[in-house]
């Protein structure tokens, strides 16, 4: 197996003996945009870098300085108007596929990478991946952690502070440690945007 197939199949491999010869490369870049600050010669060298460095980047995704992530992005896909908001963490050791229009709030962390239980096959350097899929226009709220393998559906809204350990389906407000499914988001929820206050009563225009 080459290097991209050890790391997204789930087997147990020797950690520190399968990397890219690219790979500090990478987590300077990493370290380059986060430093790049916010004039416009700044923004503009974040997005090359994202454009570099990423997978994927689709149109007008960003994400807010400071991120960190194990392989500086390298096997991060971004959709379309994706928004990474201050200090994620992607643990990227395998792929992580975001959708278009996801929302992703300050200090969540998204992991692939896990190691066994077995302290003798640790102390050989032994651990795995498994890929982590996230749909379209899903929320993630603040200080959630997502585990390896996991799937989660269009538009679903994940609460802060919970441990996503297992897949969620489309369409629903999820919470907890481990993350559960409380309810599907509904009809009322286009009316109502909190505690019974209607979103047309409270919607502020542009100027």
């Amino acid at each position: 197996m080459n290097l991209q197939e050890v790391l997204n199949s789930g087997d147990l491999y020797q950690v520190g003996k399968w990397t890219d010869e690219h790979y500090f490369e990478y987590l300077q870049q990493m370290e380059e945009y986060n430093a790049a600050g916010y004039t416009a010669e700044g923004q503009a060298k974040k997005a090359a870098i994202l454009r570099r460095l990423f997978a994927e980047v689709g149109e007008n995704a960003y994400i807010q300085a400071p991120y960190y992530a194990m392989w500086g992005g390298r096997h991060v896909h971004l959709g379309k108007n994706v928004y990474i908001n201050f200090n994620c963490t992607l643990v990227d050791d395998a792929e992580i596929y975001i959708g278009d229009g996801t929302m992703i709030a300050p200090n969540v962390t998204i992991v692939t990478a896990s190691h066994p239980l077995s302290p003798d096959l640790r102390a050989q350097g032994y651990g795995y991946n498994s890929p982590v899929w996230i749909g379209k226009n899903v929320w993630i709220a603040s200080n959630v952690t997502i585990l390896p393998g996991v799937h989660i559906g269009d538009n679903t809204v994940i609460a802060a502070g919970s441990v996503v350990t297992h897949d969620l389906p489309a369409g629903v407000f999820a919470l907890g440690t481990p993350a559960r499914v409380v309810r599907e988001i509904g009809p009322e929820d286009e009316v109502f945007y909190r505690h019974g206050m209607r979103a047309e009563d409270h919607l502020v225009q542009a100027p």
